[in-house]
Order: structure tokens, then sequence, then C-alpha cells
């Protein structure tokens, strides 16, 4: 019998994140990757025409992606190791889809980098780009109304079965957001600008 996470790779995880909108030929960002259990999938969806850009501080976490996007042929994912600063090394507007599963433990809603990383994000998504939330150890609705002050809105909420420390979880609640245009006027002061 297979294991949740040898079920996750093979079949649940790509029917998952087709139907939160990873579509062929995306470049995406799995920002706080991991050993990459998003990251397969959604390298298989996009096939050789698309890219994921797999970001993760840990590198023996990172070494393990990569052995495991070797075996099995898959040759469209980009290693990108961190410091944990909040720079993503991309141009802006890179990204057609960033996931943000599982990070906010990290990243609590008092910590003065969440904003920080939130306007990193909306840097590096083109218009219209698709921002894939996990909300997993944080209040949902509060990070929503932070994901919506930086310059994205409310899409949809999808309701699934996800891999969370390789585990099978179902009725796990997503949240899809998209990337609104703003002008001079309606960028979000930080304080940092």
């Amino acid at each position: 019998m297979k294991s949740d996470l040898e079920m996750w790779l093979k079949e649940v995880g790509e029917r998952f994140l087709r139907e939160v909108g990873i579509r062929k030929g995306q470049i995406i960002l799995d920002f706080g990757c991991g050993s990459g259990d998003y990251t397969i999938p959604a390298a298989r969806i996009v096939g050789q025409e698309g890219r994921v850009y797999a970001l993760d501080k840990d590198k023996g976490d990172l070494d393990k992606l990569m052995e495991r996007a070797e075996s099995e042929g898959l040759g469209n994912i980009e290693r990108m190791e961190t410091s944990g600063e909040l720079k993503i090394a991309m141009e802006d507007e890179s990204f057609d889809a960033v996931l943000l599963y599982d990070i906010f433990w990290y990243f609590p809603l008092t910590d003065p980098r969440l904003p920080k990383l939130l306007d990193e994000v909306y840097r590096v998504t083109r218009s219209d780009a698709l921002i894939s939330v996990y909300p997993k150890h944080i209040d949902s609705e509060q990070l929503k109304n932070k994901i919506q002050s930086v310059g994205f809105r409310l899409k949809d909420k999808y309701s699934g079965t996800l891999i969370h420390q390789g585990r099978l979880e179902t009725h796990q609640v997503v949240l899809n957001f998209v990337k609104n245009k703003r002008g001079g006027d309606n960028k979000r002061k930080t304080g940092q600008d």
C-alpha cells in the first residue's frame, strides 16, 4: 500500500494544484518549498515549457528536492537558496503564480517581516498572477486582510486534500488571490518606502 506522501506525489498533488489554478507553461515560485512536496507536482503540471523556482533556506531539504527531481526526470526546477532574507533574487513581475504553503509558522501575523514578504511577493508577480496560500498555523481571516492590503484580491477559497508533514489532510482550505495593479497613489505605505 502506498504511503500518503507517495499518493500525494503520484496523483493527489497534481490534481490539487490543477484545481487551485496551476497551468502548463507557467513560471512558479514555491516559497519555503522544503523538500518539494508541492514543487514536484507543480513541475509536472507546468511541463518543459514552464519552470518552478524552489526557494528555501534549508540546504538539506533543497538537496533532497533536487534528488527527487532528478529521479523523476524533472529538469524544470530551479533551486534558490536563501539565508532567510526577504529579497527574492528575481526581476520584477517574473512569476505567474506563487505558492505560500505552510510557511506562516515562520511568519506570524505580528512579525514585522510578514508585510515585507508580501511586498516582495507583489514585486515578483505579474499582473493577474495567482498567489495560493495555505494558512496553516495562522488566523486565515487576519492573514487574508494583510494580503489584500498589499494589493491582492481574494479570488476564491478552495477546500481539498493537502499534504502536511508527510500526511494527507482532508478539508483543508487554501486561499487563492490575484494580483491587482496598483498605481502610485494606491501603493500601500509600509513605512520602509
